[in-house]
Formats: C-alpha cells, sequence, structure tokens
C-alpha cells in the first residue's frame, strides 16, 4: 500500500490522481499504523511551514516521518519540512536532511513560479532523468544547498531541487504537476525496492 500523508497541507489529490494515471492505488491518511505498514510513504504539502508543522504536531506525526524505515518522498513544503528548520514562521522542521530553508531575497521576482531544469544530478530519484528535462516550481522558500543535495535548480540562487538520504527523497517542484519527467520520477521513487507488480490498479479499478 502506498500512503500519502494528509495533514491539511493541500495537494494530495492531485497526487494521488497522479499515481492514478501512472496504475497505482494510494490511500490518503493522517492514520499513524496505517503509514508505518505501508511500503512507500508520500509527504506532499502546499502551505505554510509553521501552521503545517502544528498540524503534524497535533497529529503526532512529526514523531512518526523522521523514523520510517521504508522510501518516503516529500514534495514542495513536504521537503521542506523535512530539512531542519524553516524561515518561514520562524520554523523548527523534521531535521532528515541537513538543509536550512530560507526566503529567496529578491522579493520582486517571488514566487518562483513556472518551469526550469535541474542540474549536478546524482542519486535514485532522477534516474535517466537529463538537465535539458524540466519541473514544474512554485514556491517562494528554498532548501540551501548540502550534503544531501541531489540536484541543483538555479533560481535567483542555487538550491536544493531535490534530496536524498538513505530512505529519504524529496522534490522542491511537483512532480504530479510536472508531466512525463515528473511521471518518470515518481515512477523511479515507486520502483525503489519493489516490484511495480505489486501496487497495480486492477484493471477494472483503471478502468472506470
Amino acid at each position: 500500500m502506498i500512503a500519502i500523508i494528509d495533514y491539511d497541507a493541500g495537494n494530495v489529490k492531485s497526487v494521488q490522481n497522479a499515481l492514478k494515471k501512472l496504475g497505482f492505488d494510494a490511500e490518503i491518511t493522517s492514520d499513524i499504523e496505517t503509514i508505518k505498514n505501508a511500503e512507500k510513504v508520500i509527504f506532499p504539502g502546499v502551505g505554510e511551514a509553521s501552521s503545517a508543522m502544528k498540524k503534524l504536531h497535533e497529529r503526532g506525526l512529526d514523531a512518526v516521518i523522521p523514523n520510517l524505515k521504508q522510501p518516503v518522498l516529500g514534495i514542495c513544503l513536504g521537503m521542506q519540512l523535512m530539512c531542519n528548520s524553516s524561515e518561514e514562521g520562524n520554523t523548527n522542521a523534521l531535521g532528515i536532511f541537513d538543509c536550512e530553508v530560507k526566503l529567496f531575497p529578491n522579493s520582486d521576482i517571488v514566487p518562483h513560479m513556472g518551469w526550469n531544469n535541474v542540474s549536478e544530478i546524482k542519486g535514485k530519484l532522477l534516474k535517466n532523468i537529463s538537465e535539458t528535462d524540466n519541473f514544474y516550481f512554485v514556491h517562494s522558500f528554498y532548501a540551501t544547498i548540502c550534503k544531501n543535495t541531489s540536484s541543483v535548480c538555479d533560481y535567483i540562487t542555487p538550491f536544493s531541487a531535490t534530496l536524498e538520504k538513505d530512505n529519504f527523497f524529496a522534490a522542491q517542484f511537483h512532480p504530479e504537476k510536472s508531466g512525463d519527467v515528473g511521471f518518470k520520477l515518481l515512477k523511479n521513487f515507486l520502483n525503489l525496492r519493489f516490484k511495480i507488480s505489486d501496487f497495480r490498479l486492477k484493471k477494472s479499478n483503471r478502468d472506470s
């Protein structure tokens, strides 16, 4: 089972719909046991960091997420909350990735919104993805470059476009809104340590 963490931070349905288009079923949930027992976990998010962390704390998820053992994918705000801290709301975050989240310095061209490529690609998440491929970004805060950076985007300043550490993966952009290349990234994540056939929707569900 693929679990999509629900903490009232937006874009969970769009992630679920993207997985369904790929032929995979996923459950949107905040239930701790369901998340712990999932084979894959996706941690999306759109919103404000401090209020999102408050929601995670209220549901006990702030203690659960850093200790998950299966592959976990953070998206957008989810990625930022996996870092040490965020300037947005002066927020202490989950501390999975050893970097900080900062506000872009030039407010005249913020948010960063639109299509950009990434460079300095390494790791598993961007397998068979090139520096000419473009992803869809929407954000005003960015994760600094650190030892966990697995690709870089340059907008105003270079920042971490993706992060990888052990079983934790994250993307600042929205793969679910990035067309075929975004679907390729999601497939890379879903292929980690398991057979794709394990989670394929039944043909009757796909065709309905």
